[in-house]
């Protein structure tokens, strides 16, 4: 690992990577290959957890797609340097931010998107003008292998590399000094991240998850809810990081809400929904077990139903499960969905304030007073009002969460600036010089007190 960042250090000293039409020509090639390697991609997710090529086409590729074309697009724009205004203690002068790339920066990416979590975040960093080395999830070998082998044909080694391995690779990794770390993963794992990276004062992005509430009231419509609820919760197999892990939904409307949701899944996946080609599997039998152990002793409204030789479990809805439940007690992360009632806004804040700052909220309602109120009263990274998940298909929307939920942002712009210092410069004139801030200092303190007005 230490002679594989010595690599990435000696290209990045080249200075090749702060020439803009070098990094696009890269994000150029890499464009191109995978656009080449799509059929193989949507193979290696299937091979991997069964995920519909759909979704994969929706969620990864083509996702990652228009990060690329958007970041090649306007990639000159994002890079040139920002004239600020200036101010009077400095006449005459121009004033400017310049980016400038962090250097060696290392990603380590998940296992439930595996393919977009990997190449977004390196299109930032390549876009900013760093070399980048990535680890894949070990959990997805398939995509693992194929996002290896499109790095190997794009990249030269010591430009952008991958890493492959499992845990003790990741520790090894963190052992050593980047410039930068963005992680993607749980607030488990991006503890012992941040930890590591304190130790050399590395900056960090961590894009962890939460437990993300769905808040439906008496005004919603019901159908339509229902319809996206469903459609954002069960979308990968529930394993989402933005997807809802709860429903707080008004006790007057729980019984039609319950009713929507069942002839959703239904309409959706079909009556014998383990046959349905859109519905993926659960990533790995240790988290497969983990899922079928939170359901005991649980009253399930709906589903249920499991198939242990190939890690499925239906989209299953759960009755009011107690506080201290296991399915309460962290995020879910998989198609098992708790609904719970309340009566008042102290009891949808009782269940929010139980909890860390989510990555995402989501509310449901036509009212708008109703609307504006959870929205100011509770932090969470982002979310939608009457729909689920959509938040993250703006690339001029910031991604990111707050708190446990996650450190810093990005996607589209977003992420050339997460990737680039901001590096202030001031350019002084030097055809007037004013004597006065050099010692002896003559100026009275009475005008020394109206320095303030200048800056």
């Amino acid at each position: 690992m230490k002679q594989l960042l010595q690599q990435h250090s000696t290209f990045f000293e080249t200075q090749q990577t702060k020439e803009i039409p070098f990094r696009k020509a890269y994000l150029k090639k890499l464009l191109k290959e995978i656009e080449l390697q799509e059929d193989a991609i949507c193979d290696a997710l299937y091979a991997d957890f069964k995920k519909p090529r759909f979704e994969t086409l929706a969620a990864e590729t083509q996702f990652v797609m228009a990060e690329l074309k958007s970041a090649i697009r306007k990639l000159h724009t994002w890079a040139k340097p920002k004239r600020i205004s200036g101010t009077l203690l400095n006449w005459p002068s121009s004033d400017y931010i310049y980016k400038e790339p962090y250097g060696n920066v290392l990603i380590i990416a998940p296992w439930n998107y595996p393919f977009q979590l990997a190449i977004a975040p390196l299109i930032g960093a390549i876009a900013a003008g760093n070399t980048a080395v990535i680890k894949p999830s070990e959990i997805t070998p398939n995509t693992s292998r194929i996002v290896a082998e499109i790095i190997t044909k794009v990249f030269p080694k010591d430009y952008v590399s991958v890493v492959e391995g499992g845990v003790e690779t990741s520790q090894e990794l963190l052992a050593q000094k980047w410039d930068y770390i963005f992680f993607t993963g749980s607030t488990r794992v991006g503890q012992i991240v941040y930890e590591s990276a304190a130790k050399h004062l590395t900056p960090v992005t961590l894009e962890l998850g939460g437990k993300n509430p769905t808040i439906v009231d008496g005004t919603a419509a019901i159908d339509v809810a229902a319809k996206r609820i469903v459609w954002g919760k069960f979308l990968n197999a529930g394993q989402t990081c933005i997807a809802t892990d709860y429903i707080l939904v008004h006790t007057s409307v729980k019984s039609e809400l319950i009713e929507a949701l069942k002839k959703a899944i239904t309409q959706f996946y079909g009556e014998q929904i383990e046959a349905s080609s859109d519905y993926a599997r659960t990533v790995s039998k240790n988290h497969y077990q983990g899922l079928v152990d939170m359901l005991a002793g649980e009253s399930i409204l709906f589903g249920g139903e499991r198939n242990d030789a190939d890690n499925y479990l239906a989209p299953t809805l759960v009755d009011e499960p107690k506080r201290d439940s296991p399915l309460m007690k962290g995020e879910i992360f998989g198609p098992i969905l708790p609904i719970l009632s309340y009566e008042n806004e102290e009891d949808i804040h009782s269940y929010i304030s139980n909890y860390g700052k989510p990555l995402a909220t989501y509310i449901f309602s036509n009212n708008k007073d109703f609307q504006n109120k959870l929205l100011k009263k509770y932090s969470f990274g982002g979310g939608a009002i009457n729909d689920t998940i959509i938040q993250i298909t703006n690339k001029k929307l910031p991604f990111g969460g707050v708190g446990p939920s996650g450190i810093g942002a990005y996607h589209g712009r977003t992420s050339f600036d997460l990737f680039s210092h901001s590096k202030a410069i001031v350019k002084k004139g030097t055809w007037l010089d004013i004597p006065l801030r050099y010692p002896p200092y003559t100026l009275p303190l009475k005008y020394a007190k109206m320095i303030k007005n200048l800056f």
